[in-house]
């Protein structure tokens, strides 16, 4: 089945921006003023680089080492329509003096040519490397540089180097994980993805971890052609009609032509579950696990079924081997968070139920359980931090409106400071008062309420 390509495209390469500046858009009247690298950063976000380049030239005559300071200057000269001209100023410049940081940038403006996005480009890359040997960059930059040109086994280097001198990149290992994966080692690729799932990677990085992934453990992937109608039948009934019983007869007719589809004992187990026949279901996802060990969705199904028979030791060991083969599998997280919670575990409950709402922030039942790990430590912020996330984007959850009122009520009750008791009770009251809009008879944000009047 087509999965999606995970692509460091020549935007990605130069992509540039002040990192790690700390930078941001732009201010409303009366607020403080834009920092230099603030206020291009802004030029660039809104699609204004002419207004961006004599403010990054400043920038760079005065910290000529700033890697974050040059990137960003290349980057507002090639969205400028200037990077002919800048790539010869830069050329010129290496002949009067040549520096590492001349060569990155023209490696960079290269790049974001297509005539020149191959042996140009890495030959600029290499040179920087060459005078300035441990800039973690730019060996990141090289690394990413071949893996477009899909040199594949020549990527590995510069990207494992590149993440050796700056481990706390942790988005750099995505590149590292498709290098390894097209070289053949996906247990590497899968463990690097693992790093980066656990690393708080943004949006943009789950999106693309997610269809590397997919890539690596795609189930169908070599599915003879001859059964996949009576596949899509099984799923239909399975999936679409409610029918497990027709799903068997589908599934184990493949299964008698090709008894080594991991994929259909998978889903034959799915349809013996849905049948209550959790011996057969047992049997068919071991047998799943038998013939693809790599894939974790086969110990998800198999968790699962444990949880449900009430087997917490079980399903926690096969939650565990599943993120561990596919760590992009958010409801395998979801699950341990719960488990661990259940032992009071919190470290490891917290652990498990962020990347949980790293893979699905949209997640209700994965936000309150990490407000409720938070409550539980004592850490009323994040507590209500994660609560307000779902409470402000969905209005009518009066459960989350609830939670928070209970939790400021209960920070308006231990505040040790005049200003913080009025502070949390104000907020207390307004979350309690939406909920006694919608449910006017709620008994505990009344009783809450009341408690607050009397303190």
């Amino acid at each position: 089945m087509p999965t999606n390509r995970p692509r460091w495209t020549r935007a990605a390469l130069l992509g540039l921006g002040l990192l790690a500046t700390g930078c941001g858009h732009g201010k409303t009247a009366g607020s403080a003023a834009l920092t230099p690298q603030a206020q291009a950063r802004a030029y660039l976000d809104e699609n204004q680089p002419e207004k961006a380049v004599p403010l990054l030239r400043e920038l760079h005559a005065r910290t000529p080492d700033d890697v974050d300071v040059a990137r960003a200057l290349t980057e507002a000269q090639v969205k400028a329509g200037h990077a002919d001209a800048w790539a010869e100023e830069l050329r010129q410049a290496i002949a009067r003096n040549e520096r590492a940081m001349d060569q990155y940038m023209l490696g960079l403006t290269l790049f974001s040519r297509a005539k020149d996005a191959g042996q140009p480009t890495v030959a600029a890359f290499e040179r920087a490397i060459a005078l300035s040997p441990t800039t973690a960059e730019f060996h990141y930059r090289l690394g990413v540089a071949r893996l477009e040109s899909e040199q594949y086994a020549a990527a590995l280097g510069p990207l494992r180097r590149a993440v050796e001198l700056a481990p706390e990149r942790a988005g750099w290992k995505l590149p590292l994980a498709k290098a390894l994966a097209r070289t053949g080692n996906t247990a590497g690729a899968v463990e690097a993805l693992g790093t980066v799932v656990r690393a708080r990677p943004t949006p943009g990085e789950v999106t693309t971890a997610r269809a590397l992934m997919n890539q690596i453990a795609d189930p169908f992937q070599g599915f003879p052609k001859a059964a996949e109608a009576k596949l899509e039948e099984g799923m239909r009934f399975l999936h679409e009609q409610d029918a497990p019983q027709h799903a068997l007869i589908a599934f184990e007719e493949i299964l008698h032509d090709y008894p080594d589809l991991a994929v259909v004992h998978a889903l034959l187990g799915l349809a013996y579950q849905r049948l209550d026949d959790a011996g057969r279901a047992v049997d068919e996802f071991k047998q799943a696990i038998e013939r693809a060990p790599q894939d974790g969705k086969n110990q998800l199904y198999l968790g699962e079924l444990y949880l449900s028979r009430q087997r917490p030791d079980a399903a926690r060991a096969a939650f565990e081997k599943a993120v561990v083969l596919n760590p992009l599998l958010e409801l395998a997280w979801f699950r341990l968070g719960d488990l661990r919670l259940e032992q009071r575990d919190m470290a490891a409950a917290k652990d498990a139920f962020q990347v949980a709402v790293t893979l699905q922030p949209d997640s209700v039942p994965a936000r309150g359980k990490l407000a409720l790990v938070y409550q539980l430590e004592g850490d009323y912020p994040a507590a209500q931090r994660e609560l307000k996330y779902v409470a402000e984007k969905n209005p009518e959850n009066t459960e989350f409106a609830l939670r928070l009122g209970l939790l400021y009520t209960d920070e308006s009750q231990k505040a040790r400071t005049p200003q913080d008791r009025q502070k949390a009770t104000a907020e207390a009251e307004h979350w309690l008062g939406k909920v006694l809009e919608t449910q006017p008879d709620n008994a505990v944000a009344s009783r809450a309420l009341q408690l607050l009047k009397g303190q």
